[in-house]
């Protein structure tokens, strides 16, 4: 069974509320779709959410390297399913020039490899919960449902703490809270969300690349009384080396995110002993197999994982979120599945947001487990390029 059918689409996508941290204020989201066609009719589609701050990309850059990559060379025939995923563990963009870290084309890979991943889980039966045996299968634990984390953004004064009580009456177990913002007290707005929040509840923060070396650790020591348990991308990637000083300094976990889009990022990391935990987003790491082989890498050389998302993902690449959080064992947080929280459009007949307390089921259909509808899709499409077909 082969592919006969790649066509990328450029959506755009306005939020349901402003979206704040650190390193940028949005608004709407701009994200690259591809539609996967196969020999005998079966449909996939796949998602990356290009970020120039994270990976580099913009929306024009990963339509203008899918449309530059030869993919139609690189196709194959597939009997299986377990053959397609090697296919699509195999799939490569063109290099971009000065990308040392080889990510700068992460989103546009991650949206070519979900869509050949849902079309041949489809024409073959198979959920991509399934993926996860192939690629990594020490890690391998499905189960039923899962738990998502809740989030406070820049919320300050009464409106931070009226978050964080509703978190915590609506049943989150664990809550990231984005810090480094201009202008606010990071001490007094977590002293007020752990007092609101309760001390069950797991604490974590997030600075977005905010402080400067010569700060991070006092930065951090200051909110260290409040019983967090790590501190996601403290300094900017230029600066993440510095990292490896401020973990003898501090008492709390660092994660990297920005910092931490492909193998050679994580391979730096862990030679240079900058941090404790990955953040997996699916679509800064690749796609679904890149973010299993880091994940794998991380426990290999103990350290921690926990899955992220991007602002603004649509149905689809929640979709690939759940099939992930529900296959992979020892995933410290689970963020993602915001949709009709967060996005005004819906993509997928499916609602796949999370419910009361984050908790989501298992999807349990073929492929990515949601149904795509192609009316919505063209109702948002800025542009489309036909790959191949």
């Amino acid at each position: 069974m082969q592919i006969v059918a790649l066509e990328a689409f450029h959506v755009r996508i306005p939020l349901r509320r402003p979206v704040k941290h650190a390193s940028h204020t949005r608004t709407e989201t701009d994200n690259v779709l591809v539609r996967c066609g196969l020999s005998d009719g079966s449909v996939g589609w796949g998602e990356g959410v290009p970020r120039d701050y994270v990976t580099g990309e913009t929306i024009d850059s990963a339509l203008e390297l899918l449309k530059t990559s030869d993919l139609p060379r690189q196709l194959e025939s597939c009997s299986d399913f377990e053959r397609a995923v090697q296919f699509a563990g195999r799939l490569r963009l063109n290099p971009v020039p000065g990308d040392d870290r080889l990510c700068q084309g992460n989103a546009a890979r991650c949206a070519v490899e979900l869509a050949v991943l849902d079309a041949y889980g489809r024409a073959f039966g198979e959920s991509l919960v399934h993926v996860t045996k192939f690629v990594a299968p020490d890690l391998y634990e499905p189960r039923e449902r899962v738990q998502y984390s809740g989030v406070i953004l820049s919320a300050k004064g009464w409106k931070a703490r009226a978050y964080a009580v509703g978190q915590r009456l609506y049943g989150f177990r664990q809550l990231k809270v984005k810090v480094g913002i201009a202008g606010q007290d990071d001490a007094a707005r977590l002293r007020a969300i752990r007092n609101w929040a309760g001390r069950a509840m797991d604490l974590r923060v997030d600075a977005n690349e905010a402080w400067s070396p010569a700060e991070v650790a006092d930065k951090i020591r200051a909110l260290e009384p409040f019983g967090i348990t790590s501190v996601e991308q403290p300094v900017r990637h230029e600066d993440v080396a510095a990292l490896a000083a401020v973990r003898q300094q501090v008492k709390v976990s660092i994660m990297l995110d920005e910092s931490l889009c492909s193998e050679v990022d994580a391979e730096r990391a862990i030679g240079g002993g900058w941090c404790d935990l990955f953040n997996l987003r699916l679509s800064k790491c690749g796609g679904l197999i890149p973010a299993l082989r880091l994940a794998a890498l991380a426990g290999k050389h103990g350290l921690g994982y926990q899955l992220g998302c991007q602002v603004g993902e649509t149905g689809i690449l929640s979709a690939a979120g759940r099939q992930f959080a529900t296959s992979v064992k020892g995933i410290r947080a689970l963020e993602g599945s915001y949709d009709r929280r967060l996005v005004y459009d819906w993509l997928t007949t499916e609602d796949i947001t999370f419910g009361r307390g984050g908790w989501a089921p298992t999807l349990t259909g073929c492929g990515l487990g949601v149904t795509v509808e192609p009316a919505r899709v063209e109702s948002v499409t800025v542009r489309r390029e036909v790959l191949l077909g």
